[in-house]
């Protein structure tokens, strides 16, 4: 089977491609010309050119393919233009996925992410049921997210074939960015971490979130969507958990949220004084830092057999990769 890869050079794309091609899949990926490809170095691949923005080069692309794994994504919770992001994460979605209908695609994997579902008002995981306006989405990374399943319903309301799936915050290896999570566990990794926010995450292992879109592939259900998560730790667990393999000391202090806001708020103002790519901390992160980001993963477990391996596993694999690449120090622990 020819499978069109899109995001295959990110960090969950490029563990994507890995497991397409474990499983026998002939795969062909588009890149743009500037796309980073060390993390297809020594892959199997057909390459095609092209960009989700860019509806010519996707109908090109798309020709021979029976099935689309649509991957890519811009994730930046702060970026200097707003719009660049619906350009990629809504527009873009809309255009690869007619043309995978025009071109005859008879299987779709669209990847969401958990930042469009919503969550509990009392508190608690949220799930794929758990109902969300586009209001309470915060920023415009999860507006975009929001939008573009929007455009998914529609789509599969007109008969196009797509599974959708959430990951949580993956960890792990490859992740040559690195992303917000992963910028996080370097940070701690190398002890840059003196204090911490009350909030969470769901954490899992990119490897396992790859698997899930196999699986999602395989066994989902069109035009339903998986959360494929792992486990939701506070932040404080998850920095106490970073210490512990790297034999350092974990975070003692605890700031407030609104504490927090004026650093962001000067992270921003000297970004884009500066020239800078990213501020070290956003307004958006510490307004959605208030909320803890918990999440179920029981649909994928007993529809897909999803089954994902622990958090510290993911931990480790990310520590190793970040030191083993000088993204922080190597850890004091063997």
């Amino acid at each position: 089977m020819t499978t069109l890869l899109t995001g295959a050079s990110g960090f969950v794309g490029s563990a994507v491609l890995r497991a397409l091609l474990a499983d026998g899949h002939a795969v062909k990926v588009l890149l743009r010309e500037t796309s980073d490809r060390r993390n297809l170095e020594g892959l199997q691949v057909e390459t095609a050119i092209g960009d989700l923005r860019d509806r010519p080069s996707l109908d090109r692309a798309l020709k021979g393919c029976e099935a689309l794994f649509n991957v890519a994504a811009d994730y930046r919770i702060w970026v200097r233009k707003p719009e660049t992001l619906y350009e990629s994460n809504v527009t873009g979605v809309r255009q690869i996925l007619e043309a995978a209908g025009e071109a005859g695609v008879s299987r779709i994997v669209h990847t969401s992410s958990v930042a469009a579902l919503g969550l509990p008002k009392g508190g608690g995981a949220g799930d794929e049921e758990t109902p969300a306006v586009l209001d309470d989405m915060i920023g415009h990374y999860k507006r975009s997210k929001f939008l573009a399943e929007e455009e998914v319903r529609r789509l599969v309301a007109k008969g196009l074939p797509v599974v959708t799936v959430n990951p949580s915050a993956p960890v792990g290896p490859r992740d040559i960015k690195p992303t917000p999570t992963g910028h996080m566990i370097v940070e701690a990794a190398a002890g840059r971490m003196p204090a911490y926010v009350d909030t969470g995450l769901n954490v899992v292992h990119v490897d396992d979130v790859a698997e899930g879109h196999l699986l999602a592939f395989k066994k989902g259900k069109i035009g339903r969507r998986y959360v494929l998560g792992g486990e939701n730790l506070t932040l404080r667990d998850i920095l106490q958990k970073i210490a512990a393999i790297t034999g350092r000391p974990a975070p003692k202090f605890r700031i407030p949220h609104n504490a927090v806001l004026p650093i962001a708020a000067l992270a921003e103002t000297w970004t884009r004084f500066s020239g800078g790519d990213q501020p070290f901390i956003s307004i958006d992160s510490v307004r959605m830092a208030k909320k803890k980001m918990f999440y179920s993963n029981a649909r994928a477990r007993e529809e897909l057999g999803y089954a994902p391996r622990s958090a510290e596993y993911a931990f480790r694999d990310a520590v190793a990769w970040f030191a083993r690449h000088g993204y922080c120090p190597p850890p004091k622990t063997p």
